[in-house]
């Protein structure tokens, strides 16, 4: 039964969460929340660090190195819709940074800034973030306060107009700032009495020009009473939000001719200007530039090295000093993170500008490139295309993958090994094995390598170029997509991509889709011959029958014939047809039948009984023999004729279920796998996958 939407607007119990998120109370007060609660001081960099940190991490070694990998940026809780994947390196040594600038060793005195191609998931990690400590602040963990001034007797009225009843921190300060210099020490001895651990609080910083100015006339009305100053404060929970610029800021440079720095520190108010006489008041300004409205949380700068240069005196100031230069003010103490975002053109510009050299000095550059695992770079394709979202048209199993494959493969530098390929660097790199090669030469491939994931194909082309196949699909009621058609709007799309003018790179990208092509057939073949030879019985006495013989051939003995009931000699037809399939060599025949009885052999000593499935090697080769002895039978190049007898019918509908059970594939799919694997053995040009 449907539940009126009006009943589950009644049934939601907010008013519980706005209590805790609404609180507020005297200084006092907060100074007891402090006490209970130390963690409510922490600065941006802190909060920043432990929010990441309190979500969990997991450790994994890739190619000989230990990664940490931070489930804060896998985003869980909004279902992976800004989740990142592919780059735990980079994220590691994000963490690393504001690690050590939370224990104030000298990075909280930088830029951070994220650097790598376009659509390499910046503004995506930046965007997590922002989210992150937006609910952060909403929990218990996260919790942090700011104050603001009220009155009930008329005296803020004296200051700031007749029917001021309370003036809010512009900058959403920390209530600590309250307590005058010479108390500050003594204060957070009081507070850090009987803390344990490494935490302590510091009192870090001095309040805004509006709350300055504020105190100190309080100051002078009560005589130098703090007490009496302080009952004019109420502290309040605060709620970091970029849309209400709460904690949170967002700054994107405009064309040089109309940026202004105020943008960024704050402007005059022209009309309280002739109300307050002067425009050095600070009741005349607006102090709600981007970093005055991120204090306490972070700023973001989109395309940061786009700034004009007047501009970067000003993050100079922010990152190293932590103060801006509000016009007409005196420097203004800020707390945030400052995350800058920059592509490849702009850094080169950086790094040969003279000018920009005190910033380079200031900033810590983390790379993030390209995804250059397959597995990973898959992620990002299925996180948008799924059955949630699809509606109307189906994805054939791999059409997903072979995309992510192309991307990944325009990603990678070609091996300077001679027998080496980019599909098998791409395979070496997404985790599967190769002869001979070992994970020192993995760890070897990549340091060979100069501006490997720098440069390729951006992941939003390929977004694009499935939309179009999907959206193609709907238009011509075909109700499937498949791997070749996203393959040819990918190749279609290379004449107008607006980042490729080097036609021998379009060229190079287009043999690339060739090589992604051909190993799609491979994967298909493979595919095709598994559901043909996945009889269980027949590979189990295909098995049965292989490993009969090669005992019998290592320990120099005979077979039994079940027939004949007669001693023979090992059947070496027999065991070469099964070796064969997965190249081993006449002159490696002996090395890999003792390799074999060797592993039984070690099988059986720790109690197990051998099965062929837990042998990889051997699994394949007997399904693609007994997949050589049963197509003709089944006669699957008769799905490329007009007319198929009752039997072979049946014999395909077995091999379509199959596809459809344990490869992913629905109807549709699996007619088409089937009808191209068919004319593949049809031209007569099948080969045995190897």
């Amino acid at each position: 039964m449907s539940v009126a939407l009006s009943d589950i607007l009644k049934d939601w119990k907010g008013q519980d969460d706005f209590k805790d998120l609404s609180w507020s109370g005297t200084f006092d007060e907060y100074l007891n929340i402090v006490k209970q609660n130390p963690k409510v001081t922490r600065n941006a960099y802190q909060r920043m660090y432990d929010m990441i940190v309190e979500q969990g991490s997991s450790e994994y070694v890739d190619t000989k190195k230990k990664v940490t990998r931070y489930h804060f940026f896998d985003d869980v809780d909004n279902d992976g819709k800004d989740g990142v994947f592919g780059l735990d390196i980079a994220l590691m040594k994000l963490v690393n940074v504001l690690k050590a600038a939370s224990l104030g060793y000298g990075t909280e005195k930088r830029v951070i800034l994220l650097h790598g191609p376009v659509g390499s998931a910046k503004s995506t990690i930046c965007r997590r973030i922002k989210k992150g400590l937006e609910h952060y602040s909403k929990t218990g963990s996260g919790a942090l306060y700011t104050f603001e001034w009220v009155d009930e007797t008329g005296v803020l009225g004296d200051l700031l107009g007749a029917n001021t009843k309370f003036f809010p921190s512009p900058m959403h300060e920390d209530p600590l700032l309250l307590v005058p210099l010479q108390l500050r020490h003594r204060v957070e001895e009081e507070l850090n009495r009987g803390l344990s651990g490494d935490y302590r609080i510091r009192i870090e910083g001095e309040l805004s020009p509006p709350s300055r100015f504020i105190f100190k006339a309080l100051m002078e009305k009560y005589k130098g009473e703090l007490s009496a100053v302080l009952k004019h404060v109420r502290v309040k929970r605060m709620l970091l939000s970029e849309a209400d610029r709460i904690g949170i800021g967002t700054f994107q440079p405009k064309d040089e001719k109309n940026q202004d720095s105020t943008e960024l520190t704050g402007d005059l108010n022209y009309r309280k200007i002739a109300e307050y006489g002067s425009d050095s008041d600070p009741r005349a300004f607006n102090f709600d530039g981007e970093f005055n409205v991120a204090n306490r949380g972070m700023i973001e700068f989109v395309e940061v090295l786009k700034l004009d240069v007047a501009f970067l005196y000003d993050l100079l100031g922010a990152s190293q000093e932590h103060v801006v230069k509000p016009k007409k003010f005196a420097q203004t103490y800020i707390d945030e993170v400052i995350i800058g975002h920059t592509n490849e053109p702009e850094y080169r510009k950086l790094q040969n500008n003279e000018f920009m050299e005190a910033l380079r000095d200031r900033t810590v550059k983390i790379d993030i490139p390209y995804i250059t695992k397959l597995r990973e770079e898959i992620k990002i394709y299925e996180k948008d295309f799924n059955k949630k979202r699809i509606r109307g048209v189906s994805i054939a199993p791999h059409t997903i993958e072979v995309a992510a494959m192309w991307a990944v493969l325009t990603r990678l530098e070609k091996p300077k090994k001679a027998n080496l390929t980019r599909l098998q660097k791409m395979k070496l790199y997404d985790g599967k094995t190769l002869p001979n090669y070992t994970e020192d030469n993995i760890k070897e491939l990549r340091k060979d390598t100069i501006r490997e994931g720098l440069e390729g194909i951006s992941p939003r082309y390929i977004q694009d170029k499935i939309s179009n196949s999907l959206i193609q699909a709907q238009q011509n009621n075909r109700g499937s997509v498949n791997p070749f058609m996203v393959l040819n709007e990918l190749e279609s799309g290379l004449k107008h991509h607006s980042l490729l003018s080097n036609d021998d790179l379009k060229k190079e990208y287009r043999e690339l889709i060739d090589v992604v092509r051909k190993e799609y057939e491979e994967m298909i073949k493979s595919e095709v011959q598994r559901a043909i030879s996945a009889d269980e019985g027949a590979l189990a006495r295909l098995c049965g029958n292989y490993i009969d013989n090669v005992k019998a051939y290592t320990q120099r003995e005979k077979v039994k014939n079940p027939f004949t009931g007669r001693d023979e000699e090992p059947n070496e037809r027999l065991m070469r047809s099964v070796e064969e399939k997965i190249d081993i060599p006449e002159s490696r025949k002996d090395d890999f039948r003792r390799e074999i009885m060797n592993y039984i052999g070690a099988i059986a000593l720790e109690g197990k009984k051998f099965d062929y499935k837990m042998n990889e090697r051997l699994h394949k080769a007997l399904e693609l023999k007994l997949f050589e002895d049963q197509k003709d039978s089944i006669k699957l190049t008769s799905l490329v004729t007009s007319e198929v007898d009752k039997e072979t019918q049946e014999k395909i509908d077995i091999v379509k279920s199959r596809l459809i059970k344990d490869f992913g594939y629905d109807e549709i799919s699996a007619t088409d796998v089937l009808q191209y694997v068919a004319s593949i053995f049809a031209r007569g040009d099948v080969k045995e996958n190897k």
